[in-house]
């Protein structure tokens, strides 16, 4: 798997790349690097474990549990439940440390590690290295420092989490949901049950699909990767609009009353003025990542709002929020982060943030999301090439240059290797669809004979 962290987390095919073993040692690292760090400061430490619905699940589950107790800490299993429900609630409970068993969006085979520190907030970059070499030390031989006896974690079952992740996300909205129908696509996953049962309590009418997982179809045409049911869905049942998920919901793209998408920056351009007005937007800035549509931009730059943009990856737009102040920050791909309640991007938080700016305004979806134009955008994933080469071909840097001359002030270029996949990603931008198309599927090309 070369380095195991990537952007988020460790990810793999499951049984594959992620093995059982892999899961237990870096458990039994993670506990002795955070007691190393200090995080346990001399009390018998606790973690919370979540998982999504994937069947690698279960053992994977299993064997973090394991190293987690067997490295002497208390761990509190809390079952299927989103990504930012366990983040939530390992600084809900108190816990020195939280687990999540996901691949995200990936498709089923894969699945991933990720871990949270005190108060649900991603691990920083130096401790997921220490992790890492800590468990490479370990897994050549040098020996565990094993508690036994009453030394050793013991494991409980935490079935009030639901409940209590539920009563937070209505407790944080500024206003009800009555009157809306709203379709919910929860990608046969973490959300199931989570998102249609809040956006019930909060009032809305909901018409649920892809809420039926059983342990292999998460993701499998459907959720935010796969529009096409939600689209057909909101326009059959003349829903207001409709929102999509993805396996372990820390994303919400969503689709207009006409079946059109709304895509995480038209999300985040409506919050951020949401935000504005009620006097939240810290710093009257919200962040993106390189990857935001320029169009994303140049409307929050009319509206007087600052965009501070990072590199590609939530952890990043969280990073520089948390370093700033500041209030909001997102991805493209629906990665919405409101760290006045979440410490990390929570997709059913911003669905119900989204629900209720409609209902506040009384406008529809479709209207709101009109404050940005987006510029044509095309994506091409290049897979089964060196990623690694992607800064240092001469050949590729030239192709870039060319294009960069082409699109001229009115597009940008953006070639950058997947934290998560085998891959390299191709962005164009362009005034003129296409424009975009071409330019992009000529440096596709040129990244396959470069980088092949």
């Amino acid at each position: 798997m070369g380095r195991l962290f990537g952007t988020d987390g460790v990810r793999g095919v499951a049984n594959a790349d992620l093995t059982a073993e892999l899961a237990l040692g870096l458990s039994v690292a993670a506990a002795h690097v955070l007691a190393e760090a200090g995080t346990f400061a001399g009390h018998r430490p606790t973690a919370l474990v979540g998982r999504d619905p994937r069947a690698s699940g279960e053992f994977l589950e299993a064997a973090v549990v394991a190293g987690l107790a067997s490295a002497g800490v208390d761990v509190l299993r809390v079952g299927v439940l989103p990504t930012p429900a366990v983040a939530y609630l390992t600084g809900a409970l108190g816990a020195d440390l939280g687990v999540m068993l996901s691949a995200s969006h990936n498709a089923m085979p894969d699945n991933g590690i990720k871990f949270f520190a005190r108060g649900g907030h991603k691990l920083a970059d130096e401790l997921e290295d220490r992790i890492e070499s800590t468990y490479d030390q370990h897994r050549t031989g040098a020996p565990w420092d094993r508690p036994t006896g009453a030394g050793v974690g013991r494991v409980s079952d935490y079935d009030e989490g639901f409940d209590k992740y539920v009563a937070h996300l209505i407790g944080v909205l500024p206003n009800r949901l009555d009157g809306l129908k709203i379709v919910l696509d929860e990608a046969h996953g973490a959300a199931a049950r989570v998102s249609p049962e809040a956006f019930a309590r909060a009032g809305a009418e909901v018409i649920t699909i892809g809420a039926e997982p059983d342990g292999l179809n998460i993701n499998d045409g459907c959720g935010s990767t796969h529009l096409g049911l939600l689209k057909q869905a909101v326009v059959e049942h003349g829903a207001d609009f409709g929102i999509a998920h993805d396996g372990d919901a820390d994303r919400c793209l969503a689709v207009d009353g006409a079946g059109e998408e709304i895509d995480g920056d038209q999300i985040l351009a409506v919050l951020a003025l949401a935000m504005r007005e009620a006097g939240q937007l810290r710093g009257n800035t919200v962040v993106g990542t390189v990857m935001s549509n320029l169009g994303f931009k140049l409307a929050m730059e009319g509206e007087g709002i600052h965009v501070v943009q990072t590199g590609v990856g939530d952890r990043y737009v969280l990073e520089s929020m948390k370093e700033n102040g500041y209030a909001l920050g997102g991805e493209q791909s629906g990665h919405v982060i409101i760290l006045d309640h979440a410490t990390t991007g929570d997709g059913t938080l911003t669905g119900l943030m989204l629900a209720a700016r409609v209902v506040a305004t009384g406008r529809s979806l479709a209207e709101l999301a009109g404050v940005m134009q987006r510029l044509p955008q095309v994506l091409v994933n290049v897979p089964d090439v060196d990623k690694s080469r992607v800064s240092t071909s001469a050949e590729l840097a030239a192709a870039v240059a060319e294009a960069e001359r082409e699109l001229g002030t009115t597009g940008r270029v953006l070639l950058r290797p997947s934290g998560t996949e085998p891959l390299v990603r191709v962005m164009v931008e362009a005034a003129d669809i296409e424009q975009a198309r071409a330019v992009a599927g000529r440096l596709a090309d040129v990244v396959k004979s470069a980088l092949g």
